[in-house]
C-alpha cells in the first residue's frame, strides 16, 4: 500500500457520516490505499467494526468544545503519522482536523460537509471559508449540501459530490413473529417505523401527531421509533399527552436493525434537513415503501410517485393521507419498492463511493 490516508471525525458513534466513513475505511485497502481514522471526542460502535477490519484506529480525548491540548494531541499525533493526505468529516472536524494538519504539514489536506446545517453561525460559516481556501477540496454526499454552503459563500466547484454508498441487502434471520415480540408489537398491526437520533432537525412531534391521526381513522397500526437523543423525553410525554401511549413505541438504540426494517409496513423520515439519509437507503434497499419530507437531501434519493413519497415539511395532514393511500393499494407499494431497489443498486453502491474516494485521493496526491 503506497498512500496513506487518515480520516478524522468527532465520534464512531452511530450516525450516517460515521457509518460511511466506516465503510470508507474498510474499503480503501482493495485500492492500495491504507486508511488510519483519527476519533476526536469518543469512539463508539463503529470502533470494533474498523479495528476488526484492520484498521489502525486512534483517540485524541477532546473533552471541551474549545480544547487546545486537544488540538496539540493531534497536530503531535499527524506529525507522527506522516499521512500523505488528510480527509476530515463534520464541524469539529473539520475545524480542529484541518488547522492541525496544515500546521503539521501534511501535504494534502480535504474537508467534507455531510449534511445542510442551518445551526452554524456566522463565525461558524466564516471558519468555513477561512479553512477552504487553505486546502485541497472538499467532498458532500448530496447536492443539496453543496448548493446550502454555496450560499454561505464557498464555491461549489470546490466540492466532490460522492454519494452514500450503501451495503449489499442481508437476509434477515428473523421470522415475523419474532421480530414483531422483539419491537413488541401485537402480530396482527401494520408498522410504521422511523429511525434515527431524537432531536428537533428529524421533526418526529410532526410524526407522532400524523401515527395519532392514522391510529383513530385505522386501528391497525404502531408506529416504532428506533434511536436515541436528548428530545426522547419531551417526544415521550407529547405521545402520552395524545393518549397514544401503546401505539408509539421509543425502542432506543438498537443494533438489530437491519433485522428488523424488512418486516415494518413503510418508512417515515420527517427532517426539517439532511444531507443523504442512510435510513432511507437502507428502507428502499429492503424493500419498505419510504414517505419522506420534501426537502433537498431526500429529493435526491426519492423521485416522488416512482421510488417514494415526498411530503411536505410539517404537512401532517398530507402525510396521514399519503400513508393510509399507501397501506390500502398493495400495487402502488410494490412498484415504489421495485423502482427504489433498482435505483439504489444502480447508484448507491459501497464499491462506488470507495472507487470514487480513492480515486480523488490519488488524484489530489499527484497534483500536490
Amino acid at each position: 500500500m503506497n498512500l496513506r490516508v487518515c480520516l478524522i471525525i468527532p465520534t464512531l458513534d452511530q450516525g450516517g457520516a460515521e457509518k460511511q466513513l466506516t465503510l470508507l475505511a474498510r474499503g480503501l485497502h482493495r485500492h492500495e490505499i491504507k486508511p488510519i481514522v483519527v476519533v476526536l471526542t469518543r469512539t463508539g460502535p463503529r470502533q470494533l467494526e474498523l479495528v476488526d477490519n484492520g484498521v489502525e484506529v486512534h483517540h485524541i480525548n477532546k473533552r471541551l468544545k474549545l480544547d487546545p491540548f486537544a488540538w496539540l494531541r493531534l497536530r503531535g499525533l499527524l506529525k507522527k503519522l506522516k499521512p500523505d493526505l488528510v480527509h476530515t468529516w463534520i464541524f469539529a472536524a473539520n475545524a480542529y482536523g484541518r488547522t492541525a494538519a496544515w500546521s503539521a504539514g501534511v501535504p494534502v489536506i480535504m474537508g467534507s460537509e455531510r449534511s445542510v446545517d442551518p445551526w452554524k453561525n456566522g463565525l461558524q460559516f466564516w471558519l468555513d471559508r477561512f479553512l477552504e481556501k487553505r486546502t485541497q477540496g472538499l467532498t458532500a454526499n448530496s447536492q443539496g449540501t453543496i448548493d446550502f454552503y454555496g450560499k454561505h459563500g464557498i464555491d461549489a466547484n470546490r466540492f466532490h459530490l460522492i454519494p452514500n454508498g450503501i451495503e449489499p441487502l442481508q437476509p434477515s434471520t428473523l421470522s415475523r413473529e419474532q421480530a414483531f415480540e422483539r419491537m413488541g408489537v401485537p402480530i396482527n398491526k401494520k408498522i410504521l417505523i422511523s429511525i434515527g437520533r431524537l432531536w428537533p432537525q428529524k421533526g418526529y412531534k410532526d410524526l407522532i401527531w400524523s401515527a395519532e391521526l392514522l391510529r383513530i381513522a385505522r386501528q391497525d397500526l404502531c408506529y416504532v421509533i428506533i434511536g436515541e437523543g436528548p428530545e426522547r423525553q419531551r417526544l415521550e410525554q407529547f405521545r402520552d399527552n395524545i393518549k397514544g401511549a401503546e401505539h408509539v413505541k421509543f425502542l432506543g438504540e438498537r443494533s438489530d436493525v437491519g433485522e428488523l426494517l424488512p418486516h415494518c409496513n413503510l418508512l417515515w423520515n420527517g427532517s426539517l434537513y439532511e444531507g443523504q439519509s442512510n435510513v432511507i437507503l437502507e428502507a428502499m434497499q429492503s424493500g419498505i415503501p419510504v414517505v419522506a419530507s420534501d426537502i433537498p437531501g431526500n429529493r435526491e434519493l426519492i423521485e416522488h410517485g416512482r421510488t417514494g413519497m415526498l411530503v411536505g415539511v410539517g404537512e401532517v395532514d398530507q402525510l396521514t393521507r399519503i400513508t393510509n393511500q399507501l397501506l390500502n393499494d398493495d400495487n402502488q407499494r410494490k412498484l415504489l419498492v421495485s423502482n427504489a431497489q433498482s435505483h439504489v443498486l444502480q447508484t448507491h453502491s459501497v464499491e462506488s463511493m470507495v472507487t470514487r474516494h480513492a480515486n480523488l485521493y490519488r488524484a489530489k496526491v499527484k497534483d500536490r
